[in-house]
C-alpha cells in the first residue's frame, strides 16, 4: 500500500501469496481484470516475475491495472510486461528538468508511446506548482506533458499532506497556510495551494489546473478517443501472437471495440465539428476500427452513436444549468476480532 520513502505495508510479500488471492477473487468474482493499490507494484521485481511464472504456468491471461514509476517500467522487458497483463499503468510525469529521481534520465515521453503501442494505456500524472514553477515557465510545464498524449493525465496541485517531508519542510520554513487560512477539506490538490508559493499569487494556481485540463483536451481529445486507439493498437499487434494465453487477453479486451468504442467516436465525431483537428482524430481511429471489424463496427457505429450523442447533449444541458457530481459519502465500521 501506499506510504512513500520506503514506508509501506506489504500485505502480499511473495507472488506466491498474490498469485493465490488473484485465483480466489477469480473463481468468487469471476474477475479477469485487477487493480493493483501499490504505489509501485513493479518495485518488487521478485514477486512481480514470480507472478508472471505462474500466470504462465497456469494459463492464466488476466489484466493488470498499477501504478509505476518511469524509472521501474523500464527495468523491465516489453514482453514482460505484456506477459503480465499490464493493460493500464499510473505514471507519474514530472517534467523535464523535475527533482524526482522516479524519472530523472528517463524519456518519459518515448516511455508511454512504447507502452502505447504494445496496447496498454496510461494516466499520466503531473504536479502543478513545483518550486521551480513560475508565471513565466508553467505554460511550458503543460505543454510538456499535454505532449505525452496519454489516455488520461491528472494534474495536481503541489500539496503538503501532514506527515510527509515537504510538510515538515514547509512547516520549518514558516510558509504553510493555518487552518483559518486554507482549511484541510480544501487541501486536496484540486482547488488551492495549501502554502505560500515562491513564484505564484494566491489564487493564480487554480487558473493553472484548469488551463492545464482544458489544454490536455484541446490538443489530445477526449479520452474515450484515445483509449480505443490503444486498445486498438494492442489489438493489431497481438491478435496473432502464438502464444494462445497472451491472445485471449488481447481478445477479451478489445471486445468493446466494434460496437462500444464505435459507438463512442461516431457521437465523439459528431459532437467535436467544430474543432476540426480533433474530429479528425476520432475519424481516423474510426475509419481504423471499420477497417479491422467490418460490417460489424459499420452498423453499430451509428446505432449506437445516435444514442450515445443524445445523453452526451443531455448531459450538456444537466452541466449547464449548475448540475454537478457529488458522489456519496460512506464509511464501515468493523469490530476488532
Amino acid at each position: 500500500m501506499f506510504g512513500g520513502k520506503g514506508k509501506f505495508i506489504d500485505f502480499y510479500r511473495t507472488g506466491d501469496e498474490l498469485f493465490d488471492v488473484m485465483c480466489e477473487l477469480e473463481d468468487e468474482m469471476r474477475a479477469h481484470s485487477f487493480f493493483v493499490m501499490d504505489e509501485n507494484f513493479l518495485l518488487h521485481r521478485k514477486r512481480a516475475l514470480r507472478l508472471l511464472d505462474l500466470m504462465v504456468a497456469h494459463d492464466k491471461s488476466w489484466e493488470l491495472h498499477v501504478f509505476s514509476s518511469a524509472k521501474v517500467l523500464r527495468s523491465y522487458s516489453i514482453e514482460q510486461l505484456v506477459g503480465l497483463g499490464l493493460a493500464w499503468v499510473w505514471l507519474g510525469l514530472e517534467g523535464e528538468d523535475s527533482q524526482y529521481t522516479k524519472v530523472r534520465g528517463v524519456d518519459t515521453q518515448d516511455l508511454v508511446r512504447t507502452l502505447q503501442a504494445h496496447g496498454t494505456s496510461v494516466l499520466g500524472s503531473t504536479i502543478i506548482g513545483l518550486e521551480e514553477h513560475t508565471l513565466e515557465n508553467i505554460d511550458a510545464a503543460i505543454d510538456f506533458a499535454v505532449g505525452h498524449d496519454t489516455e488520461f493525465h491528472q494534474f495536481m496541485l503541489y500539496t503538503a499532506v501532514p506527515g510527509t517531508p515537504l510538510h515538515a519542510a514547509l512547516h520549518s520554513q514558516g510558509i504553510l497556510l493555518e487552518p483559518g487560512e486554507c482549511p484541510e477539506a480544501d487541501a486536496h490538490g484540486q482547488l488551492r495551494f495549501n502554502f505560500r508559493h515562491q513564484n505564484i499569487r494566491p489564487g493564480e494556481e487554480t487558473e493553472f489546473l484548469l488551463r492545464a485540463f482544458r489544454r490536455d483536451l484541446e490538443v489530445n481529445g477526449p479520452s474515450v478517443l484515445r483509449m480505443a486507439r490503444t486498445v486498438l493498437r494492442g489489438w493489431q499487434r497481438y491478435k496473432t501472437h502464438p502464444d494462445r494465453r497472451i491472445r485471449r487477453r488481447f481478445e477479451w479486451q478489445a471486445r468493446e471495440l466494434p460496437v462500444m468504442f464505435a459507438g463512442a467516436l461516431w457521437a465523439a465525431k459528431q459532437w467535436l465539428r467544430g474543432s476540426p483537428a480533433l474530429s479528425e482524430r476520432v475519424s481516423d481511429t474510426l475509419k481504423e476500427i471499420h477497417r479491422e471489424f467490418g460490417l460489424k463496427s459499420r452498423l453499430a457505429a451509428p446505432l449506437a452513436g445516435t444514442y450515445l450523442r443524445m445523453m452526451i447533449a443531455r448531459e450538456e444541458r444537466r452541466l449547464r444549468k449548475g448540475w454537478t457530481y457529488e458522489p456519496p459519502t460512506f464509511y464501515e465500521i468493523r469490530t476488532v476480532t
